[in-house]
């Protein structure tokens, strides 16, 4: 109570405001603390959230990885099958590799020796077309000079077939000519006969007035020399005619033979 009554307000005010200032500061210091374990607390959660971020991502890495040694342990299973199928069918083939290498080989030896008659065709074509090319120039040089000679051939041709249709016309006449002369000869002949004939008949019609009693043999002389008249033109018809000279029939290319082989 003494104490008390000692105690005034003025020092209980700064006693007040002391602790008023001591608690302000305590405050303070624990209104800092605050902010930096806020602070503190705001970074971790971010950290969280990167942590929690990239522990995603290494799960779906992970997840991708998973599935790719999947994949891989699939496809080196595959692979392995692969190789077992492959070794098994190279146990196989080997035998008919052999062979292959066999005919392989003598197939290369083939191709070379083609190759070697491919090369020397080649040289000969490349030969052959230099050739025809210098005939070609020499042909194309003396163009003129083959296109007279043709000219020539054609004209000599056309002089041949103009002697010969000339020829086998003079054949046709002179034969005309030869069977004319045949006719006129045949009727000159008949009338000679039918002459001699009547003058027989006159003579033996003479002869039977002037001796009746002969009657008989004169008769059978006229008969005899109508008999033997006839004969007589008739050795005269048949005696031969000179016939004109037939000319050989000039050879052409169309009768197949060639023409010049009597030159």
């Amino acid at each position: 109570m003494a104490d008390e009554g000692t105690i005034t307000p003025e020092i209980r005010i700064s006693q007040l405001e002391d602790s008023l200032a001591t608690e302000t500061e305590r405050l303070q210091k624990l209104f800092a603390a605050y902010e930096a374990q806020e602070k503190d607390l705001l970074d971790v959660r971010a950290e969280n959230e990167v942590l929690e971020k990239e522990i995603i991502e290494r799960e779906i890495e992970k997840e991708a990885q998973e599935s790719l040694i999947a994949e891989k342990d699939f496809r080196i299973r595959d692979l392995e099958m692969k190789a077992t199928k492959a070794d098994k069918r190279v146990e196989h083939l080997e035998p008919e590799l052999e062979k292959m290498e066999e005919k392989y080989s003598r197939e290369k030896d083939r191709l070379g020796k083609i190759f070697n008659i491919a090369t020397e065709l080649d040289d000969d074509l490349k030969l052959a077309v230099t050739e025809m090319k210098a005939r070609d120039d020499w042909y194309v040089s003396h163009m003129t000079l083959f296109e007279d000679l043709n000219k020539a051939i054609k004209e000599r041709y056309e002089m041949i077939e103009r002697a010969v249709e000339s020829e086998r016309k003079s054949q046709h006449m002179a034969r005309a000519i030869e069977d004319r002369v045949e006719e006129m000869v045949t009727a000159r002949a008949a009338e000679m006969t039918i002459d001699e004939a009547e003058e027989s008949v006159g003579g033996a019609k003479s002869e039977e007035t002037e001796a009746p009693t002969e009657e008989e043999p004169v008769t059978e002389e006229s008969e005899a020399e109508s008999e033997a008249a006839p004969e007589e033109p008739t050795s005269e018809s048949t005696e031969p005619t000179e016939e004109p000279e037939v000319t050989p029939v000039a050879t052409t290319w169309a009768d197949d033979e060639d023409p010049w082989a009597d030159n």
